[in-house]
């Protein structure tokens, strides 16, 4: 989840907790202190991020770090702390970039597939329980009335109330849209892997990722029946060669849905790319590695972006 949820997420927990509101701020953005990680490129941020500092084992550690800062030595900012750590893990936990939370015993990702790595709906819950007291403060000083000092209180459990259920329904909505992929045969055959990814606007609009041998299959889904196949692609198959460059390897471990494409290039090269078809599709792709085969198969240059970009760049 970004990190403007992360924090306002910390800061309905503060008001519920009666901590100090910058020390969970920082509690509950800690885990991802590992994107120091992006110094060295994204390869590097790739293989390290959401790793060890994003697992379970690590939490009750982190959660000491804020109450250093701040100075808090009482065991309530503890679990206030531990709290807003173990907040973060829950909600990149949930949506499709995944999370390792097992490290350093299993480095399996693990993601629910309910949300996107920015969700509107949530920021949008959270910004308004943060804008609400102030508003009807100012209504109410307009009118005469009393400050209600309970109001931050009252708007921040509304808000985490919120994002409890809206979490709940996400992952009915998104065990739905995986049964309507699975209930049905693609291309005349059952499916090797089918995933439901969401839509970042409508929690009722899925975009479902069908994979078979050797080729994919989209379908728009909108719950709670409908549903349109989209065209089917096929994959170019694994490339040894590019599998052995570190870009490939890093990416591979990441990747939950790969695809390959293969392109002849005017200059006799082949450009070989590996797609994760949770991000983009391979008409637009999103993350991606790249790599150029000379003439003999031999990898001149490889590369990973968040993005489709030739190689070099």
């Amino acid at each position: 989840m970004d990190n403007v949820t992360h924090s306002l997420v910390g800061l309905m927990m503060a008001r519920v907790s009666k901590q100090n509101a910058a020390m969970m701020i920082v509690a509950a953005n800690l885990p991802d202190i590992d994107i120091v990680s992006g110094l060295s490129g994204t390869v590097t941020y790739l293989q390290y991020h959401r790793g060890l500092t994003h697992a379970l084992i690590a939490a009750p550690i982190l959660a000491l770090l804020p109450m250093l800062l701040f100075r808090s030595r009482n065991w309530t900012s503890y679990i206030a702390c531990l709290a807003g750590v173990l907040s973060h893990l829950l909600l990149d936990w949930t949506n499709i970039y995944g999370i390792r939370l097992l490290l350093p015993f299993s480095s399996k990702w693990l993601h629910l597939d309910m949300t996107d790595v920015v969700d509107p709906w949530i920021l949008l819950a959270l910004l308004f329980a943060v804008a609400a007291p102030a508003l009807s403060g100012l209504v109410g000083a307009e009118i005469g009335a009393k400050s209600n000092t309970g109001a931050k209180k009252g708007w921040a459990y509304a808000a985490l109330s919120f994002l409890l259920i809206y979490e709940v329904s996400r992952l009915f909505a998104h065990e739905r849209a995986e049964s309507m992929l699975t209930a049905r045969t693609w291309n005349g055959r059952l499916a090797r892997n089918v995933a439901a990814l969401p839509n970042r606007w409508s929690p009722f609009s899925w975009r479902g990722v069908i994979q078979g041998e050797g080729y994919v299959v989209g379908a728009e889904i909108n719950l709670p029946t409908e549903m349109e196949e989209g065209r089917t692609e096929y994959s170019a198959g694994p490339n040894e060669a590019a599998l052995k460059t570190r870009p490939f390897q890093v990416f591979s471990s990441f990747n939950q849905l790969p695809f390959w494409q293969k392109e002849k290039q005017p200059d006799g090269t082949t450009e070989v790319r590996l797609l994760d078809l949770r991000f983009g599709t391979p008409e637009f792709p999103g993350f991606t590695a790249t790599a150029v085969l000379d003439e003999q198969g031999k990898v001149k240059a490889s590369h990973f972006a968040f993005g489709k970009l030739p190689v070099g760049k």
